[in-house]
């Protein structure tokens, strides 16, 4: 050891010896006493400045890049040659800055004082060069590199010829950096080619980068590279270079891999079920993980034990330094002995707990991912009870949060534990320093731990309470923006804004209380250690067990600090666990709720068989406690291609009947057999999101004759030629881009494609009209089905007399059954049904003089082609946006860099700039005051007469009074995140109410697509909980970091060069991890929401998927989806620990040169009490870093959530609910005159007009039918009214006052309206009948007669607090329009609008409600909407639209009269009604 460092003395020695003699570079200033040019030590000096300019310049480029993003747009791989060099380099730097480190250190007294300095400053420009050879730098960058690579290889060559010359010898420290500088002056020229190659196809590197892909797996990795997280690298160096996208991101492995994960699972699960007895089944899905995850956790366990032995030694270590600096003989040996133990400690300590984080979240990730899917797969097989039991908003919530909790259990679970055994290791570290004076520090201790936990509760008690104030509200928002328009059309935007205000104050109530709390953990937290070790102090000088001297002190304050983390954690530990135990709980009662019986319906295939669907004795209750089954002694047998109709009043069972050939609804007793697959379409239609192909195909592969066949039969082929994009249009969740009509038509046409044996289609004609229902049922149902078994739920009497066999239901028994004639001969419930429908046809005749017989002016108006064909039923208003735009718009998404802009924008709009700015400073306080106080302790030990009391007390002062400035640093973060809270709430609530208003009818989606909503609810969650301390952590990192090297820089000054250099790596690093981690977070954002809305999306279809036996196809589609999420999970933890690890790895050097230099220094330079300071801040730098680096990147990922919500902000406003200069009078309208004039209408200002210059005037008191093809603009003319989508020219006056010229509220509270899709809230039937509370129970009971639902809701026994369920899913879709006309018969305004109101009601209720509608609105305007001809036919005028265009306004008898369009509408509805045999009827009474 001698001899090696007599070598390297001698080394030094002879180098700076000839830098005296000029050859090395020395100074001539200082080696000759004179300046002389022509010496070669000034001629180095020359080139030294030049080279320092050149790195100044360099680095300022660098940062000027770094702010302006001046990245590369291309991947310029890193070649063997420029890695070569610039180890190289590295090393001829390492070179330099050693021998002026020891010059410096060893021989500062024999040479001159500046030597050491030119050392530094060349090992600097060298280690500069070696940085620019790997730097990836824009063009100009890279010019100006190059320049200097030349500038300094040509100098030096230069100059070393000129010292051959002149003294024919050249010294070894000149002749190894030479051929480096040549190697430069190559790469410098190898440069400016690929420069010019550039420039010459800028394109072919981008091509070439889209071929590339990186697929690396973790399995494939080495053990090198899985410890260092290597692996990841190509990842992120393709983030630097350009924004990743999710086309750049790997597939996850294959062990990873969901469907393996739900298979471990499900297999733990099932041998769990068969063990455990249908009593015992708590805790099941935690047993089924424990079983599957039992030994990866093992593995982490050894990792976390290996951690926590590691930095419970570290106070040991710092002892045993202060004890070392403490001797009087030097003996470096030892010094070096325990600088080993140091790094190997810290090495573990790095290692092992990055490998537990990382291996614990994706453990975490493999049980979330399993449990997503079983929670899924559960819901593709409950029963209709368990869906009664579990919503779907519920559904999704236990994916949403309760899964997802589970991504992070393992971490939370093993910190918990490793966190006692440190707590309890640290206290024996305790009392084998202090050894008696320990004990009544345990006093305190178990106090604040004590202490920890009935605040933990209280914290957890709130945190609960606002996790159930936000499931509420988000649950009602939920509600809200699926009725939207509703809400707007009834003006009740107040009274669900009072709604959801009322919940947010609620659970903004907690989450104050919750926040205010967090400033009195974070004292406790900083208090505890003081008052712990105060009084450790003063049992150390009671008992006299160990002096107070430095290496007692600081090892006691850094044992302390090892026991302040545990403390701290162990409650929000236990607090995590608790929730997730509560997760575990509700998952497991989800997972062993009712699934679907096997034996409700028997299946069998086709075969021979000429039955095709056979129910004996057969009763059946969607309720099986209630006495009265809903279908009772139901005897069916339905023959194979037979068409069977059901038809019957609103509520008879119709549905219920196709349920239980579905197994759908609970069998009591009987058998259901069916022969054959299944095709069905629901009454509420069921759209996927995706294309329209996708919804038609279904997952089946595509055969386009079929596919094409399946298009025109249901009369969508014109339709899809109008959109821009064809059959590849995206449809918006839950079709919310199609009309009703298409809708059901892309339904049918599902059902058609998928080619099945039966086809169950319950009423798919109310929502088209009449011509379009014909060609549906001719070409749909009785052309393309001709040899499949059909059975039609319908009200439309009119195809009756097509079917083989009709079923009439009545109270939930089949009353009759039999053909057409065979009923009508039979009477009673169909002969009901029949004359209702016959009187509406009657009525059609007479308004030609025909009676009931066939009207000759209509046969040949019949005869020229107006009989049902499908090239006139489709829709006919063009929906094309610009080319190349989809009718839904992806959420926006910022890429890149966005700056400090969201950081501005969040203080800017919460107002919260004094706040942050208070914070900051009390935080700055905070660390000033910690730093006095264990400085005081550091000086006043070498005090001779200081008493013991004075030491402990001062130091006691100064902590505590900092615990102050901490309190507030909290406090004012608190005031600042509920600031931020209520403000962007309050700016989203604006959006929610007030700007989505124009956004309505079939707008919506052009700006904010509703599957945004989940992440739009978790960024607010952000915003609540996590900003405004991350803000605060962010500060306290970054000050704590500064004041730590502040603190060792000031006993050995020298360890500030390393620690600038660890610095700049760890902000480079930073950058670099951040252009990949950002854009990580956002996909990641868009890959969350697309679980949920799939599972939402299943949850509402879940009968559909069932019935097309398509839920294989749905589990492998949600796989997919799980498996995108998990990782993008998995590689933004997997990042995390890269960039942990890297900048613990920079901050250890800084701890170890500190370490080294202290034990360099000679005996007595430096107290023992300085010693111990500097060692015990130097072991806090790496985790104070890393918590500031983690809060750093974390914030600036909060900070996309401000992205976020900030989107909403710049949709367009919708008019004012009441402007104040120009409100209508009280008794607006008295009259109800409407006049339209020029009105053109179009949906977005690139659109074409969708209503084409419309002039009219419907007269005070008149009832105006409006009629046309589906989708010719009358819907749109409703909304124009209502204003939800705003004239682009034109007027709308309502007794002679302009509607746009008044407030919105003004408007709809005076306007009454139908909606074509009923909508009811969750709640009672009170409250969706008057929502605002107007009316008396006994007014409600006058409309619910009117209606004709008084007998069915006073047969309930809450009657009007009878519950209603999400979107009134227990009540009829005919029931729920009926709740809508109750609706208006309260309200009872001048002006009433029906839009489609009874197309899903039978003819004999749709013929006693146009009576009761035209008797209570006698004196109203009354606009109908309707697709039946025999609803607008009694109206005194009827409007006639086609292409947006009016072709026809005037009295139905004097349209009949001529060769209009409105007579050849009646003629084709009669067309399809005269094949009954009317003219017979009489003959079967």
């Amino acid at each position: 050891m001698a001899s090696l460092s007599s070598c390297w003395t001698d080394f030094c020695y002879y180098a700076n010896s000839k830098s005296c003699d000029g050859y090395v570079g020395g100074f001539t200033l200082i080696c000759e006493g004179k300046l002389d040019f022509g010496s070669f030590g000034i001629q180095r000096t020359i080139i030294d400045v030049i080279n320092l300019v050149f790195l100044f310049v360099f680095y300022l480029l660098l940062f000027v890049c770094s702010v302006r993003k001046l990245q590369r747009s291309v991947v310029n791989k890193r070649d063997r040659i420029s890695i070569v060099v610039s180890i190289c380099c590295a090393l001829i730097s390492i070179s330099y800055l050693s021998v002026g480190l020891w010059n410096l250190i060893a021989r500062n007294g024999e040479f001159n004082g500046l030597s050491w300095l030119i050392e530094l400053v060349r090992g600097l420009i060298w280690i500069s060069l070696s940085v620019s050879l790997l730097v990836h730098a824009s063009q100009p960058v890279k010019i100006f590199i190059s320049a200097w690579w030349v500038s300094f290889a040509l100098l030096v060559s230069v100059l070393h010829i000129e010292i051959l010359f002149r003294t024919h010898r050249i010294e070894i420290f000149d002749v190894l950096p030479w051929p480096v500088n040549i190697l430069m002056l190559f790469c410098a020229f190898r440069n400016f080619i690929d420069l010019t190659k550039e420039h010459e196809s800028l394109s072919e590197p981008l091509l070439e980068e889209k071929e590339e892909t990186y697929q690396i797996e973790v399995c494939e990795a080495n053990f090198f590279s899985k410890l260092s997280f290597s692996w990841i690298n190509p990842l992120l160096s393709r983030g630097y270079l350009r924004p990743l996208a999710l086309e750049d991101i790997p597939s996850i492995s294959a062990e990873d891999e969901s469907s393996l994960a739900y298979q471990k699972f499900a297999n733990a699960w099932e041998t769990l079920i068969r063990e455990k007895s249908s009593i015992d089944r708590r805790n099941l899905v935690l047993r089924a993980l424990t079983k599957v995850y039992f030994k990866e956790n093992i593995v982490i366990a050894v990792c976390a034990i290996l951690r926590t032995i590691s930095v419970v030694a570290l106070p040991l270590l710092l002892y045993a330094f202060v004890n070392y600096s403490n001797q009087e003989e030097e003996n470096l040996q030892k010094g070096l002995v325990l600088l080993g133990f140091l790094i190997v400690s810290k090495v573990v300590e790095s290692l092992s707990q990055r490998y537990w984080y990382y291996a614990s979240r994706r453990c975490g990730m493999r049980m979330r991912s399993a449990l997503m899917v079983a929670v899924y797969q559960k819901q593709l097989k409950l029963s209709s009870l368990g869906r009664q039991r579990h919503s779907t908003g519920e559904i999704v919530n236990y994916i949403a949060v309760d899964a997802y909790r589970m991504g992070e259990f393992p971490w939370w679970f093993h910190s918990t534990w490793s966190l006692v055994l440190q707590l309890f290791m640290s206290m024996g570290v305790l009392f084998s320093v202090v050894g008696l004076g320990a004990i009544p520090g345990i006093v305190p201790l178990v106090i604040c731990g004590f202490l920890n936990m009935p605040f933990a509760k209280i914290i957890q008690k709130c945190q609960s309470e606002v996790m159930i104030s936000q499931d509420e509200r988000l649950r009602a928002i939920s509600e809200i923006l699926n009725s939207m328009k509703i809400i707007k059309l009834q003006s009740w935007e107040d009274k669900f804004k009072s709604l959801i205000e009322s919940l947010r104050g609620k659970e903004f109530k907690w989450l104050s209380k919750q926040q205010f709390l967090r400033p009195y953990g974070t004292v406790l937290y900083w208090i505890s250690p003081t008052i712990v070790s105060s009084v450790v102090f003063l049992g150390c000088a009671l008992f006299g067990s160990a002096p107070l001297n430095a290496g007692t002190i600081f090892t006691v304050l850094a044992t302390l600090r090892s026991m302040a983390e545990p403390v701290r954690m162990l409650p929000e530990a236990l607090s995590i666990l608790i929730q997730v135990k509560v997760s575990f709980d509700r998952i497991n009662t989800f997972l062993l709720d009712d699934e679907l019986r096997n034996d409700e319906v028997r299946r069998f295939p086709l075969q021979n068989s000429d039955k095709s669907v056979t129910v004996e004795a057969g009763n059946f209750s969607w309720v099986p406690e209630i006495a009265i089954p809903t279908l009772r002694n139901v005897e069916l047998e339905i023959k194979r291609g037979q068409k069977i109709a059901v038809c019957g009043p609103v509520g008879a069972g119709k549905s219920s009947i196709l349920y239980a050939m579905l197994g759908e609804i609970p069998k009591l007793s009987g058998t259901v057999s069916v022969f054959g697959s299944i095709a069905y379409v629901s009454q509420v239609s069921w759209i996927q999101s995706g294309t329209i192909r996708d919804n038609i195909l279904y997952g089946k592969p595509m055969d386009a004759d079929k596919y094409d066949k399946a298009i025109n039969a249901c009369a969508l082929d014109k339709d899809i030629n109008t959109f821009d994009h064809g059959d590849l249009t995206e449809i918006g969740q839950r079709g919310i881009n199609m009309s009703g009509g298409q809708k059901q038509r892309i339904q049918l046409a599902r059902a058609i494609y998928n080619d099945a044996d039966i086809y169950l289609l319950d009423d798919p004609f109310s929502a088209v009209d009449a011509h379009t229902a014909s060609v549906l049922f001719n070409d749909c149902v009785m052309t393309a089905l001709a040899k499949k078994t059909v059975v039609l739920v319908t009200h439309q009497v009119e195809f009756l007399s097509e079917v083989d066999r009709i079923l009439v239901m009545d109270g939930g028994q089949i009353t009759q059954s039999g053909s057409y004639e065979e009923l009508l001969m039979a009477g009673t419930a169909f002969e009901q049904l029949v004359n209702a429908h016959r009187d509406s046809i009657t009525a059609l005749g007479s308004l030609n003089g025909q009676g009931e017989g066939e009207s000759r002016g209509i046969a040949p108006v019949m005869f020229n082609g107006c009989s049902p064909t499908k090239q006139n039923s489709e829709g006919e208003i063009s929906v094309k946006g610009p080319p190349g735009i989809q009718l839904t718009q992806d959420e926006e998404v910022e890429i890149g860099d966005v700056g400090w802009k969201p950081f501005m924008d969040y203080v800017s709009i919460s107002k919260g700039s004094v706040y942050l700015s208070l914070s900051i400073l009390t935080q700055l306080t905070f660390v000033v005051l910690q730093a006095t106080s264990t400085y005081w302790l550091a000086f006043a030990i070498q005090i001779p007469n200081m008493t013991n009391s004075m030491l402990i007390g001062v130091y006691t002062g100064v902590a505590t009074l900092s615990a102050v400035f901490v309190f507030f640093r909290s406090l004012y973060a608190a005031y600042l995140g509920l600031k931020a809270s209520k403000a962007f709430h309050s700016v989203f609530f604006f959006f929610f109410f007030f700007l989505l208003g124009n956004e309505l009818g079939v707008n919506v989606m052009f700006h904010v697509p509703f599957e945004s909503f989940p992440k739009v609810s978790s960024d607010m969650s952000i915003l609540d909980f996590d900003i405004p301390f991350a803000f605060v952590f962010v500060a306290a990192g970054v000050t704590e970091v500064l004041a730590t090297i502040g603190i060792m820089a000031f006993i050995t000054w020298q360890v500030l060069i390393v620690a600038i250099l660890a610095m700049v790596g760890v902000k480079y690093i930073q950058g670099y991890y951040m252009s990949s981690a950002r854009e990580l977070i956002r996909i990641n954002g868009t890959t969350k929401a697309p679980v949920m809305n799939y599972a939402a999306e299943t949850s509402l279809g879940v009968v559909t998927i069932r019935a097309f036996n398509m839920v294989d196809m749905f589990l492998r589609n949600n796989l997919k989806l799980v498996d995108t999420d998990a990782t993008l999970f998995f590689l933004s933890n997997a990042a995390m620990e890269w960039l942990v690890l890297r900048i613990e790895t920079l901050q250890n050097l800084t701890l170890f040169t500190a370490a080294f230099f202290l034990l360099l220094l000679p005996k007595n330079q430096v107290t023992p009490g300085l010693v111990g300071l500097s060692l015990s801040y130097a072991l806090s730098l790496t985790g104070t870093q890393i918590l500031a680096s983690r809060w750093y990147c974390s914030l600036w990922n909060y900070m996309i959530s401000v992205e976020r919500i900030k989107q909403f902000m710049h949709i367009p406003e919708e008019p004012p609910a009441i402007i104040e200069d120009n409100r209508p009078p009280s008794s607006w309208p008295s009259k109800g005159r409407i006049e339209l004039q020029e009105l053109k209408i179009r949906y977005r200002s690139n659109a074409p007009l969708v209503l084409k210059g419309i002039t009219c005037t419907f007269q005070e008191g008149t009832k105006v039918g409006i009629v046309g093809r589906t989708g010719s603009g009358k819907t749109t003319l409703i909304s124009t009214l209502f204003r939800l989508v705003e004239p682009a020219s034109g007027k709308i006056l309502i007794d002679g006052l302009d509607i746009c010229s008044m407030g919105l509220k003004d408007l709809r509270m005076k306007l009454s309206i139908i909606p074509q899709e009923p909508t009811l809230f969750r709640g009672s039937i009170r409250t969706n009948l008057d929502p605002l509370g107007l009316y008396s129970d006994d007014e409600i009971w006058k409309a619910l007669e009117k209606c004709q639902l008084k007998t069915t809701i006073s047969a309930l026994p809450n009657k009007l607090d009878s519950s209603v369920s999400d979107e009134g899913e227990n009540w009829s879709v005919g029931q729920r329009q009926l709740f809508c006309l109750g609706r208006v018969l309260l309200k009872r305004n001048r002006i009433l609008v029906l839009d489609e109101a009874t197309a899903s009601i039978d003819s004999a209720t749709d013929a006693i409600l146009q009576r009761i509608i035209r008797e209570e609105f006698s004196n109203c305007t009354v606009i109908t909407v309707a697709h039946r001809v025999p609803t607008v036919i009694d109206s005194d005028m009827v409007m006639v639209l086609s292409y947006g265009k009016l072709l026809e306004y005037d009295e139905p008898s004097n349209l009949m009269a001529t060769n209009s369009s409105f007579s050849k509408l009646v003629a084709e509805y009669w067309s399809s009604c005269r094949r009954n045999p009317y003219q017979n009827f009489s003959s079967y009474q």
